[in-house]
């Protein structure tokens, strides 16, 4: 495998580690609220949406390779 099939590879994998993380982080967003933490639950939601923003650049980095 050369190395920028590696790249490819590792990229698309990093696409799926992110989107794990992306749940994992609107499920605590979901559940700061109900224990009436609205602020954490902001806050979580933010980082939520502010990862989903790096598929674009995670989808760009495979196309570049």
């Amino acid at each position: 495998m050369t190395e920028p099939e590696k790249l490819k590879h590792l990229l698309k994998h990093w696409i799926e580690h992110n989107d794990a993380h992306v749940k994992t982080y609107d499920e605590w967003a979901t559940k700061a609220g109900a224990f009436g933490n609205k602020e954490l639950s902001g806050i979580l939601k933010e980082i939520t949406e502010e990862s989903r923003k790096l598929e674009v650049l995670f989808e760009k980095a495979i196309e570049a390779v």
